[in-house]
């Protein structure tokens, strides 16, 4: 799996005209899978993302996570994370999971984040989707995952 992970002071996912998914200050996580992830690898990106330490602490060091400052989480699904653009001039999307392997490893790794008390707000899986978002820092981190630990 991999994340593009940025912290927002807030975002939001519309579909078709209608706002779907909406959170305040948190982490915006964009998610791909790969073939061949697993519900392993959804578990080890939802601790990574719970836990990681990209928020402020009382000196202004990035100490806290987001389940320590009580932020909220947005998920968006998104399979151009596996484009590949090294041939060509279009890319590739052959290391994408099929949506039968994708959609239920999406929802793991969302349904893990609930269960480790945050809350979290998603996009529709497969939909045209509009993203908007107020980077916050500007912080953005991507996180690989595979055979169920971070790389």
């Amino acid at each position: 799996m991999r994340a593009v992970l940025q912290r927002v002071t807030r975002a939001s996912v519309t579909v078709e005209g209608r706002v779907v998914g909406e959170i305040g200050a948190g982490l915006l996580v964009l998610v791909g899978v790969a073939d061949g992830d697993d519900p392993a690898d959804a578990q080890a990106l939802a601790a990574k993302v719970a836990e990681l330490r990209v928020f402020a602490d009382l000196d202004g060091k990035m100490n806290r996570s987001v389940t320590e400052v009580g932020g909220a989480v947005l998920v968006v699904s998104q399979f151009t994370l596996y484009g590949d653009v090294r041939r060509g001039r279009r890319p590739s999307f052959t290391r994408a999971a099929p949506p039968e392997v994708a959609r239920p490893t999406v929802a793991a790794m969302v349904a893990r984040l609930r269960e480790q008390g945050l809350q979290v707000e998603q996009g529709v899986f497969g939909a045209h989707m509009t993203v908007a978002l107020v980077n916050d820092g500007p912080v953005t981190l991507v996180i690989e995952v595979e055979g169920g630990r971070v790389v």
